[in-house]
């Protein structure tokens, strides 16, 4: 059986040259498809008509997605470019194109190429392993920012550092998500780890605002268009990120909440791959929603709004889950929950219960709580974190962390027990926060 091919080579010369060539003289190879841009060979590809495809490194569109898109549906990339040409080699290779010939490559030697790369294509997908992360979570001197681009230089190799990725989410209704993961991610700093937040919020992340960063600085958007224009790695991510501590960077959301189709899956993913390598624990701020679209669209190529979430939740070693402790609240939470166990999410939930407060339940708030949860979604919560209004209101209104504006309150105290849980460490006794000067 002769191994199919597809072709997409944008009108370059070499096409037609190529092409004949193979399908005249080159036993074992057959040409089944001649594509005219990327969006026809990714159709092609997912109908499952070819096992290889020769890409002209010219082809408009050709980005970091469309090659895990190949990859996904088993067709291995092998770019075409004219010889001596280094600099659409490196850029092939650098959105993931590890096979390159040269455009005036024998056929024979060309179907070879194909033959070896489908062959250690397919050894390299049979033996590969994924590992999600080393840490368990089977139980539950501060300076001003530094902007984008101006922080210390990273080691873009990292080897030795695989970092958790921790999705805080939770239901509709404003439980507390963004105050949580932004607490969270400093607190983690405080107690001596590397710590990202990442707003990933495409509904209306609002993590600059609730910090005093500039929103209109370049974050997770601009990672994303990074990443899917070439592989990204620890320091390039860092470039893009503002620097509040020595150990704690800060990735930005989008600024207007149209701007939901630059946070693509697959770009996403790339960029939490290199944010395991920059942070020991990166904190992503989710958006609510888990509904899929697809059958609201024949365009299963169209960018859907939630899936930056999805791919978020896919992707995390522990999601914690925020629900705001009153009667509505927990009714949300606890469908939420159902809805998360629906999309098959396989990380561990810790389950927060925000705005703790007397008298919103009858009896021990803390003990019906509890029991509520335990009843209904059959989960105990990880955390209970009290009502304090007012730190989370000095907090906004001077852009600052709680350890920074309110360091002694018992919700930063609260937030502080969680993270030292989160990373495994005792919580320090006392620990107050210090202002940025």
């Amino acid at each position: 059986m002769k191994l199919p091919v597809l072709c997409a080579a944008d009108g370059a010369a070499w096409e037609a040259r190529l092409v004949t060539g193979l399908e005249r003289g080159a036993a074992g190879v057959e040409i089944v498809r001649r594509c005219v841009d990327v969006v026809d060979l990714l159709a092609v590809a997912a109908s499952g008509q070819g096992r290889a495809a020769l890409v002209a490194g010219s082809l408009r569109r050709l980005d970091v997605d469309a090659v895990d898109r190949l990859r996904a549906a088993a067709v291995v990339p092998v770019g075409v470019v004219a010889r001596g040409d280094t600099d659409a080699e490196e850029r092939l290779r650098s959105i993931g194109i590890t096979v390159v010939l040269p455009d005036d490559a024998d056929p024979t030697v060309a179907a070879s190429v194909l033959t070896e790369a489908v062959r250690d294509g397919t050894a390299a997908t049979g033996s590969a392993t994924t590992s999600r992360s080393v840490r368990s979570f089977a139980d539950p001197s501060t300076s001003m920012p530094i902007p984008p681009g101006e922080g210390p230089p990273v080691d873009g190799g990292s080897p030795g550092r695989r970092g958790s990725v921790i999705a805080v989410w939770g239901p509709t209704g404003a439980p507390g998500r963004t105050l949580v993961a932004t607490s969270l991610a400093d607190e983690v700093a405080r107690l001596g780890a590397a710590a990202l937040l990442v707003d990933a919020d495409v509904y209306g992340g609002t993590v600059a605002a609730a910090l005093g960063l500039l929103d209109e600085s370049p974050g997770v958007a601009a990672a994303c268009r990074s990443a899917s224009a070439q592989r990204m790695d620890a320091a390039a991510l860092a470039t893009l990120c503002w620097q509040l501590g020595p150990q704690f960077r800060v990735l930005t959301g989008v600024p207007l909440a149209s701007r939901w189709p630059e946070l693509r899956p697959p770009a996403l993913g790339g960029v939490l791959a290199a944010a395991r390598g920059l942070a020991d624990f990166t904190v992503v701020d989710c958006g609510f929603c888990l509904e899929t679209d697809e059958e609201l669209s024949f365009d299963t190529l169209a960018p859907r709004r939630n899936g930056a979430t999805l791919a978020v939740l896919d992707d995390a070693d522990l999601v914690v889950a925020v629900g705001s402790a009153d009667p509505i609240g927990m009714q949300r939470l606890v469908r939420s929950l159902g809805e998360l166990r629906d999309a098959e999410i396989e990380a561990p939930v810790w389950v927060v219960l925000n705005r703790v407060r007397p008298g919103v339940v009858p009896g021990d708030v803390t003990a019906e709580l509890r029991a509520a949860l335990e009843r209904f979604a059959g989960r105990t919560p990880a955390a209970m974190l009290p009502l304090d209004q007012k730190a989370v209101d000095a907090s906004l209104a001077h852009g600052q962390l709680l350890a920074e504006s309110s360091p002694s309150s018992p919700l930063r105290r609260a937030i502080v027990d969680l993270a030292a849980a989160l990373a495994g460490v005792p919580a320090p006794a006392g620990r107050r926060g210090r202002r940025r000067r």
